[in-house]
């Protein structure tokens, strides 16, 4: 990963390593639920069209956490908000193993639900590395923070593979089981870290949110997101139900999860550098055109080989949108809004996230694999068009960025 002219003090490199593998092992439970939530859902559940919708619960849930979790960490600081969000982690696992053992698709839910809480709350570690950072190292600290999910790319579906079998006769007990101790872990390493304070009691809050949100920028940069996520969200969701319709085994599934996971993070490593060279709206852009290229892909053949590609493909789309949207977004607020700002975007982001990973599994069932590929072509035809709409008012002078 290439850095910036400007060394980084040693303390605040160390600073967003830690953040680095706090990210990767929150990512490593979420992409091991990936791995198993449908799975698990269609096994419980007594309507199959319901198979996703324990992912939807838990995106709901992070959706909702994401405007309480900034004023947690407004008046509380980051490291407390981290902190109760590792114990509601624990809380999390702990209740998706009780709910395999009784069989209970509805405790299953609620588990999702609280793990969702938790997910929501590691989201601002992206925005925690952009705090730690000096102004030249923030583009590389986001992108080696969201990094992080490599380790959950590599080790997330291999810890499932590890321990599907582990506490039978119940499958996934004993993944679950061992998920509960990732976030006792993160809640080692964030207690080290050096962040922020929490702001003073009578610090300003900037410009009204409406006002913030009406900005060219901020309007580019949660579209990004959203749709990135969206689109990603609709295909992956669905995937390893396809895979096991298809007579492929619950590990190829987890395979091309963890393949999938790693074309999400691994390219985080040059993302911040080739933002700074081709900048933020040609990356989110390119984005844009992979994550269409999947769909279409995934519409050929049913081959391990295509689903390997497609999945691949999607996730370094998601990343370029979804890097670069954060990006975009730190350039629409100023330090004192930024708690609101970076909410309101979580928040319609993941309302976004919560909606595909439900409809995934309907429309699944009732249209099926091609159509559910199709449907993510004109958001993302929608997103390129929309950064050509912000280039054109940044050309003309008329994208005020609160910088």
């Amino acid at each position: 990963m290439s850095l910036p002219a400007a060394a980084a003090h040693p303390r605040m490199k160390r600073d967003v390593w830690l953040l680095f593998f706090c990210q990767g092992l929150t990512q490593m439970g979420m992409i091991g639920q990936v791995s198993m939530s449908a799975l698990i859902g269609a096994t419980l559940a007594t309507e199959k069209t319901l198979s996703t919708l324990p992912m939807a619960v838990q995106m709901l849930s992070t959706m909702l956490v994401a405007i309480p979790s900034a004023y947690i960490m407004r008046y509380l600081g980051r490291k407390a908000g981290f902190l109760i969000g590792g114990a509601i982690g624990f809380v999390g696992a702990c209740l998706f193993v009780v709910a395999l053992q009784v069989h209970s698709f509805l405790l299953y839910c609620i588990a999702a639900m609280v793990s969702g809480l938790y997910f929501g709350i590691s989201q601002n570690y992206r925005f925690a590395a952009a705090e730690v950072a000096t102004p030249d190292y923030r583009p590389f600290a986001i992108s080696l923070v969201m990094a992080g999910g490599v380790l959950s790319a590599v080790l997330g579906p291999e810890l499932v593979k590890w321990t599907v079998d582990l506490w039978m006769p119940v499958q996934f007990s004993g993944t679950y089981l061992a998920t509960a101790v990732l976030p006792l872990i993160s809640m080692v390493l964030v207690s080290i870290v050096n962040l922020p304070p929490p702001l003073p009691a009578r610090a300003g809050t900037g410009r009204p949110l409406g006002t913030i949100m009406r900005q060219p920028a901020f309007i580019a940069a949660a579209a990004s997101a959203m749709i990135g996520w969206g689109s990603m969200n609709l295909i992956m969701a669905s995937t390893p139900v396809e895979m096991v319709l298809c007579g492929y085994s619950v590990n190829n599934a987890a395979t091309i999860i963890q393949w999938h996971a790693l074309g999400m993070y691994a390219p985080s490593f040059i993302t911040g550098s080739l933002i700074k060279r081709f900048g933020t709206l040609r990356i989110i852009g390119t984005g844009a055109v992979l994550s269409a290229a999947c769909a279409l892909i995934c519409t050929i053949d049913r081959d391990f080989s295509t689903f390997w590609l497609g999945l691949v493909i999607l996730g370094i789309g998601w990343n370029f949108m979804y890097i670069g949207g954060t990006a975009l977004l730190g350039t629409s607020h100023t330090a004192e809004e930024r708690n609101k700002t970076q909410s309101a975007n979580d928040f319609l982001m993941f309302g976004t996230v919560t909606m595909t990973a439900f409809t995934s599994g309907a429309v699944h069932h009732a249209l099926g694999w091609v159509v559910l590929n199709l449907a993510t072509l004109p958001p993302l035809a929608g997103a390129i068009l929309l950064l050509f709409w912000l280039a054109r008012r940044q050309a003309q002078g008329t994208a005020v960025l609160a910088r």
